[in-house]
């Protein structure tokens, strides 16, 4: 017996069920998960007198000592008893004295008055017996900042050395290299920070010190250029007031 025609309902019906499940699985899917917004500086007075590479230059200082604070919290929750070497009463009040004699550029007694280079290479000692935390932010910090010419904000009459910055990022992979390989008198690490086992996968820290190796990289490619790029905009600018205006047609 021959077989009947398909039904031109079927496809139709078939269709309706297609768009049914897809909106079905539209309206079931998780919603994106929010993470932040850009949060821009406050305007200032004190922006007139900087170019736009003296901004991004006090905007990274910024981040970068923003994270070191960061990292001294973290480093603290793993290494309480480096808090209490240093006599404070508690993790938040070690970090804020930190963050007071970062900001205040003051020596860090324990490191015996020694600065930059010298601080870390003191804070990174296995025989060092004070608070190893507070000594390798603070060594760390000083370095960026000396990197940086010894400021934290930079305008026009400043002026940065990219071979300076591109050091400063040699020395921090350096310094967080000889963070997880050295050892203390004890056999054990310097200090806990990044951790991988069976059971977890930490690598906050590393992340961390990545960002401010590759804000101190970027920094040092855009002042390489920041003479070239003058000249440029120099000669654009003469170019478009020149040969970039309309002509009138009546």
């Amino acid at each position: 017996m021959p077989r009947s025609p398909q039904s031109p309902a079927c496809p139709a019906r078939a269709a309706s069920t297609v768009l049914a499940l897809a909106l079905l699985g539209a309206c079931t899917a998780p919603a994106p998960t929010h993470k932040g917004e850009v949060q821009g500086a406050e305007a200032s007075t004190q922006e007139w007198g900087q170019s736009d590479i003296n901004r991004v230059a006090t905007i990274a200082m910024r981040e970068n000592l923003q994270a070191l604070y960061r990292l001294a919290d973290k480093l603290y929750r793993r290494n309480p008893a480096e808090w209490r070497k240093g006599g404070a009463p508690g993790r938040d009040e070690a970090v804020a004295r930190l963050r007071a004699a970062i900001e205040q550029r003051s020596g860090w007694a324990p490191l015996q008055q020694r600065r930059d280079i010298d601080a870390l290479a003191l804070a990174l000692s296995p025989e060092y017996a004070d608070d190893r935390v507070a000594a390798f932010i603070h060594a760390v910090a000083d370095m960026l900042i000396a990197a940086h010419g010894g400021k934290t904000e930079f305008f026009l009459i400043d002026g940065l050395d990219a071979q300076h910055l591109y050091n400063a990022a040699r020395n921090l992979e350096t310094a967080v290299w000889m963070l997880a390989q050295r050892r203390n008198a004890r056999g054990g690490p310097l200090l806990l920070a990044d951790e991988i086992n069976a059971q977890e996968r930490n690598l906050s820290y590393e992340r961390e010190f990545g960002k401010i190796i590759a804000r101190l990289d970027l920094l040092a490619q855009v002042t390489t250029e920041k003479y070239r790029r003058a000249v440029i905009g120099y000669v654009q600018g003469l170019a478009g007031g020149t040969f970039l205006q309309f002509l009138p047609v009546r």
